[in-house]
């Protein structure tokens, strides 16, 4: 930690009013690399920050002895988590970062709960600390504008290694291979994003080559392509889907059946509570304000860094592309889920589902916490849109922590994306390297 970091009277006040003196902030994963690279983010100005070590059966445990079963499933995994961190890092040494947000899904009662609890066992001086959609996640920047752009580049950051892990593993000659390319790359790319007392200019210089050899080395990976592997889209549940120990590990499931997998990243979201301030802001008459003059000026600089980070993979992602704009997902579910009624996950999984069948995708899969509210509303109108996809395969996979023979439901499915691959209208686009 540089001692410019120390001495800025900002962060000491901030770590003063959130009670963080000698206590190391931990954040929930979701996923593990993203969280690995906010924490970095946080490190860089001045917070002892990491992401909660993986999740195991005892994390079950400790959220079970504490919930009643009407909490969603990803609550119980975070709370269980923090209560584990507790228990092995001692009340005095931990703090804890707990997101919110709006809209109907009930992460956005996580942190209350978590406080709750907290408060009931006894741990009332164990510090949670919240950050929020309603603001676009800007309310942090009270303490530290470099952490926004700073933290923008770590999401851009694991949405780019996981697409390349993704798009790589399932062809890897050696098993594990990509993997250890993932955390190789992961690793440095947290060491550039967590540098102290650097400009954002400078931090960019460094971040993008640390980007440009994490793709050398995927690159670099024995592969053998294969074109007949049908490509899977993932949507649903943001912490269900990132997080692999909540969902079984379900997408190294889908490639071990003979699938590869397109995860929606973790960009999407940040791009979807953007276009939220936007429409708020137009809805109360603020669009010529100040605060709309900085969210135009802020979307501009993350469209800036998107594309300068992106740019060493652009031949990698041939066939991968994202949407240039949110909006264009939006769009895409509004004869479904319009998105000025509906919120959230479940306009982003309907449209994304559309995009992705535009892209020549041979399959969806959802994957949600049992009786999730954005599980539940698209799974009503998946058969209209797999109907309006020519038939494409839509499943909806629920988790609750136990779970049947995955193996079968998931081998069953990708037959069935097979069958639609051999029929389908919409032709995909591969890269080079796939010799197709």
């Amino acid at each position: 930690m540089s001692s410019d970091t120390v001495d800025d009277p900002r962060i000491k006040q901030a770590i003063a009013d959130f009670g963080m003196e000698g206590r190391r902030l931990y954040l929930p994963q979701m996923p593990y690399g993203g969280s690995y690279l906010l924490a970095a983010a946080i490190r860089s100005i001045g917070f002892d920050a990491w992401v909660t070590t993986n999740s195991d059966e005892r994390t079950l445990d400790l959220g079970g002895r504490v919930t009643s079963g009407d909490e969603c499933y990803p609550q119980k995994i975070v709370l269980g988590d923090f209560l584990r961190i507790i228990e092995d890092e001692g009340r005095d040494n931990v703090a804890f970062l707990m997101p919110s947000a709006n809209g109907p899904c009930r992460f956005g009662q996580y942190l209350h709960l978590i406080r709750a609890k907290f408060d009931e066992l006894g741990l009332d001086d164990v510090p949670v600390i919240s950050i929020t959609s309603n603001d676009g996640y800007s309310s942090i920047g009270a303490y530290s504008q470099k952490l926004i752009r700073t933290a923008w580049r770590a999401v851009l950051a694991q949405d780019i290694l996981m697409k390349m892990l993704l798009k790589t593993r399932p062809y890897e000659r050696e098993k594990g291979a990509a993997d250890a390319v993932y955390q190789t790359s992961l690793e440095e790319a947290g060491v550039a994003i967590a540098r102290v007392g650097i400009s954002h200019k400078q931090q960019l210089e460094g971040l993008v080559p640390v980007m440009t050899r994490a793709r050398d080395r995927f690159r670099a990976i024995p592969v053998d392509y294969d074109a007949s592997r049908p490509l899977i889209g993932v949507v649903g549940e943001i912490f269900c889907r990132q997080n692999h120990f909540s969902n079984f590990d379900l997408i190294r499931v889908v490639e071990e059946q003979g699938g590869e997998c397109w995860l929606s990243d973790i960009g999407e979201w940040v791009w979807y509570t953007d276009d939220e301030q936007r429409r708020r802001l137009i809805d109360e008459g603020r669009r010529v304000s100040k605060d709309g003059a900085i969210r135009v000026i802020k979307n501009k600089i993350m469209r800036r860094d998107e594309h300068a980070m992106y740019g060493p993979f652009h031949d990698d992602f041939v066939g991968y592309e994202e949407p240039e704009d949110v909006r264009e997902v939006l769009e895409m579910s509004l004869p479904y889920l319009p998105y000025t009624g509906a919120l959230g996950e479940m306009v982003l999984s309907s449209g994304k589902s559309i995009y992705m069948y535009e892209k020549g995708i041979d399959g969806i899969i959802d994957i949600s916490p049992f009786t999730c509210m954005n599980g539940i509303v698209t799974e009503a109108v998946y058969p209209s849109l797999s109907k309006d996809l020519d038939d494409l395969p839509i499943r909806v996979f629920y988790f609750d922590g136990t779970q049947g023979d995955l193996e079968r439901d998931v081998g069953i499915f990708i037959e069935l994306a097979r069958t639609y691959q051999r029929r389908k209208h919409k032709t995909r686009r591969y890269p080079s390297y796939f010799g197709v």
